[in-house]
């Protein structure tokens, strides 16, 4: 799936409808009792970071979200019962949290008391002005500190529809994104042929991962093996966490900047098969990436060692795969890139670190800070930077995404990190990113991609 902003997603003007969570529902869920399963820490981080932020007196919008199209004329309530159903599959989006001082408080309401409530906001004859209209929609719709915090959204022409699905990051992670084109498409399929309808199976609850979890996490002390490893990155991070090694052109201490979005193809399918090929003996392409990553910071920043934190997915079971949720861990590496001068010994360092790191992204990060007992109080949606990459070929329906239009969205609003993400598709690799939005790191930025492309296409035979 193609990573973008909602900006390039190629919205096109039509009726604009919405759905959200019904009047009812909600009254529902205000007056439900407390659900003993805890957030999991991410969530929480998530949720107290946001809360550190608006009370800085900044509106910081973290959604994530998806778009893609249904072909010909659609039924508006054959597609309303669809999203219905896809929404009762998932129990993390019928479930939420308030404050209780400075605690928080899980609730989750019964599939059954769920509904929505459709509204045709009216003809949009203008793409910038329905651009301009989703993304302060979604905004609020679909705010980390409100709930619901969700919202989807059609727009209907002749030649068919556009759908636009937004979620609050703490219920969904990129990953969770990319199979709901599919999933869409088959419930709407399976409704217009007037087949009975039987609520779908639901996916293993990312709210029983958050319980088990936690409770893992909270079994370790700070004398556990993975927080010292962690202490001593942090202490050679100079007490923080990595951001991205090159000048983005910010002022210490200054407020957070807005960011703006990079979206763009990287390879072609055959350049991305030869990267692969020749990556595979060490790891294959993230390692590639990582590899390729801290030889160009070197020449662009000048650090002798790369240190980043690599994000995996903590889908260790096959029984969470299907399941919608914030499933992300943190690894932190030390590449030293002044000791790799070309891509075969910098991809030998890589898979050492990787290979010695990637046990501690199954504890949550959030849960070693604590430990530390560090003052990480968040001033920044992002605790550091990220590389991040996806091999999207084998997900379901991912061979028909560029026919559907099919985009995942990134809020791109405020942040002082970068955050790039290279998704392979059939078509080749994709790369997207988000970065303070200033001239010194536009210009690094695409030195950066420029040379990462670079670095690819060498490896071809």
């Amino acid at each position: 799936m193609r990573i973008t902003d909602i900006q390039r997603c190629e919205v096109r003007p039509g009726r604009l409808v919405e759905w959200t969570l019904s009047p009812a529902t909600v009254a529902t869920a205000s007056g439900l009792p407390e659900d003993s399963r805890p957030p999991a820490y991410i969530q929480e981080s998530h949720l107290r970071t946001a809360r550190c932020v608006r009370e800085d007196g900044l509106f910081v919008p973290t959604w994530l979200g998806t778009a893609f199209d249904l072909p010909g004329q659609v039924d508006l309530d054959v597609l309303q019962a669809a999203l219905r159903d896809w929404t009762l599959r998932h129990e993390t989006l019928r479930s939420g949290f308030r404050w209780d001082g400075d605690e928080l408080r899980r609730f989750t309401l019964d599939a059954d008391t769920v509904s929505l409530r459709r509204e045709v906001v009216g003809d949009f004859t203008d793409a910038s002005a329905l651009v301009r209209h989703l993304q302060d929609r979604f905004d609020v719709a679909a705010d980390a500190l409100a709930w619901p915090n969700l919202i989807y959204a059609a727009v209907v022409r002749d030649d068919g529809t556009s759908v636009y699905m937004a979620f609050d990051h703490s219920n969904v992670d990129a990953y969770s994104l990319h199979g709901i084109p599919a999933d869409i498409h088959e419930l709407y399929a399976t409704g217009a042929e007037g087949c009975d309808r039987e609520r779908p199976e639901p996916a293993a609850s990312y709210v029983d991962f958050c319980e088990i979890e936690r409770a893992d996490a909270d079994r370790i002390d700070e004398g556990h093996d993975i927080v010292g490893r962690w202490r001593e990155f942090i202490r050679r991070c100079d007490g923080t966490l990595p951001g991205f090694p090159v000048d983005l052109g910010l002022e210490p201490g200054g407020r957070l900047p807005t960011q703006r979005m990079m979206s763009e193809p990287l390879v072609d399918a055959d350049t991305a098969a030869a990267f692969e090929a020749y990556c595979r003996p060490f790891g294959g392409s993230l390692v590639g990436l990582l590899a390729a990553t801290g030889l160009i910071v070197h020449e662009l920043g000048g650090q002798s060692v790369y240190r980043t934190v690599v994000p995996f997915h903590t889908r260790v079971k096959s029984r969470w795969s299907g399941s919608v949720g914030w499933y992300v861990g943190g690894a932190p590496i030390e590449v030293p890139v002044a000791r790799t001068p070309d891509l075969p010994s910098a991809l030998r360092a890589v898979r050492a670190e990787l290979q010695a790191a990637r046990p501690l992204a199954r504890m949550p990060l959030a849960r070693v800070l604590r430990l530390l007992g560090a003052d990480f109080r968040p001033t920044s949606p992002d605790l550091y930077s990220i590389v991040s990459f996806v091999d999207a070929r084998g997900i379901a329906g991912s061979e028909r995404w560029a026919e559907q239009k099919a985009y995942g969205l990134m809020r791109v609003s405020y942040g002082d990190q970068v955050c790039a993400w290279v998704n392979r598709l059939h078509e080749g690799l994709w790369f997207a990113s988000r970065y303070p939005d200033t001239d010194v790191a536009y210009k690094n930025m695409r030195l950066y991609v420029e040379r990462l492309r670079d670095h690819i296409t060498s490896t071809v035979a």
